[in-house]
């Protein structure tokens, strides 16, 4: 009987543990790189969506382009019994905010939200930018494509609602259009200000900023590279937390490097062919990206991208010069790549919202023993919990142990000034959270 048991209980651990799901498998097989194609296609072909640019033509313009947006979230919508709540969020942006906005302009997001059937406010989010630009960040009458940069991202926001609107999830997805990004990250502030007034517990944002480029300016070229930018910890920390880190660390393992670790480990399981890279940075060297705003107001975020930029084809006036071609143009896009990304984005938002919330408390214990201790709050929705655990120098969380429907836990063996640990909670269908680090000592 004892070793019946015992099967049963390593059954349970691997079915757990070690399960896949076809839906996910399903969810990469949906997205379409042709439909991604059509959407690039028309964004560019809208001439210009400069944040300053015409709102009143019906062809040109960032007027134009948002309201034709909107309407593609509106036709997702229908299609599954209108699950989507689509409309704009605005605000208006004074000339002189800074040296970009040399006219008053009201920055316009386009938001389309598909309501959790258990969490509907919590909120896990896949953004695209809608504006573009040319050399000159003042110029919003010179033609600015922005194919890749962003119609690109825009496009795989646009595919993922038209993916994961056939499924119900647990918790709340709001796919939307970013305006005023190269302005000064505008239209990303004004959604991060409008959550908090609303009260919306945000679990993370996937920023898209260029998914469509495989030639690096180096000659590169790579069609399964991408990079995941994040932050290691939030800008809101407190002083005590500050203090505490140099006792019991936690140097990157901040909550929105605990979401690039999530995706990494998820594309790592269902899209093996990719190589997602892991970059220890907010953004690239000296600029910034959409998800900075959210991060700034305490929300976890990332920035998902291509590897391998090309800088002769971003923020550049259409024209050849020393036989180069210069410009954000439609050739340099490729349709299959975007996909791709598009796929590890929206396997990544399936799987977050069909996962129970995290622990709010996660504890830890065992100083000078031969053992690590752990305690957390339980949630609503786990089936159980898992312990994850790596080297103090390992960027992934390389080990893990599911220890059950349970609130505390020892691991004998294991001394807590070796590695750092982290616990996650895990659904009925074997989706987990995103991964705690501790955020409180015991002894």
């Amino acid at each position: 009987m004892k070793k019946l048991l015992l099967f049963a209980f390593l059954t349970t651990i691997f079915t757990i543990t070690a399960q896949t799901d076809q839906r996910i498998y399903d969810i990469i097989d949906a997205v379409s790189a042709e439909r991604i194609e059509k959407d690039v296609t028309k964004l560019a072909n809208f001439g210009t969506r400069h944040t300053l640019s015409d709102t009143v033509s019906t062809t040109r313009g960032i007027g134009a382009a948002r309201r034709w947006i909107k309407s593609e979230f509106e036709k997702t919508s229908s299609e599954c019994n209108d699950c989507l709540n689509v409309f704009f969020q605005k605000d208006l942006v004074k000339k002189g905010a800074n040296k970009r906005i040399v006219k008053d302009v009201e920055v316009v997001n386009v938001l389309a939200i598909q309501k959790g059937t258990k969490y509907p406010n919590r909120y896990i989010i896949m953004s695209g930018d809608i504006d573009s630009r040319v050399s000159d960040p003042t110029n919003f009458t010179d033609d600015s494509p922005g194919a890749n940069d962003n119609a690109s991202g825009m496009a795989g926001t646009l595919e993922a609602a038209r993916v994961l609107s056939k499924y119900q999830f647990e918790n709340s997805i709001i796919y939307m259009g970013l305006s005023g990004e190269e302005q000064g990250l505008f239209g990303g502030g004004g959604i991060a200000q409008y959550a908090k007034d609303q009260g919306w517990e945000i679990i993370g944002i996937f920023n898209n900023d260029m998914i469509g480029n495989i030639k690096g300016v180096d000659g590169t070229i790579s069609n399964v590279d991408f990079r995941i930018f994040s932050e290691p910890v939030p800008p809101t920390e407190t002083e005590e937390q500050r203090k505490a880190r140099r006792f019991y660390g936690g140097e990157v393992d901040g909550v929105s490097r605990q979401l690039a670790r999530y995706v990494h480990k998820n594309v790592k399981q269902y899209m093996p062919e990719m190589n997602p890279m892991m970059i220890y940075r907010l953004d690239r060297f000296g600029r910034g990206g959409h998800h900075r705003p959210f991060n700034d107001a305490g929300f976890p975020g990332i920035r998902i991208m291509e590897a391998h930029e090309n800088y002769t084809q971003q923020h550049q006036d259409i024209r050849v010069e020393d036989g180069i071609a210069y410009g954000d143009v439609l050739e340099h896009v490729n349709f299959e790549y975007a996909a791709k990304l598009t796929a590890a984005n929206a396997i990544n938002l399936a799987s977050i919202a069909w996962a129970p919330p995290a622990p709010e408390t996660v504890k830890i214990g065992g100083i000078v023993e031969p053992a690590a201790k752990f305690q957390w709050s339980k949630v609503d929705g786990a089936k159980g919990y898992k312990i994850y655990w790596r080297d103090t120098t390992s960027p992934t969380w390389d080990h893990s142990r599911y220890v059950g429907d349970v609130s505390e836990f020892v691991l004998d063996g294991i001394v807590i000034d070796n590695y750092f640990f982290g616990v996650s909670a895990v659904g009925e269908d074997g989706f987990e959270s995103p991964v705690v680090f501790p955020n409180g000592i015991f002894r």
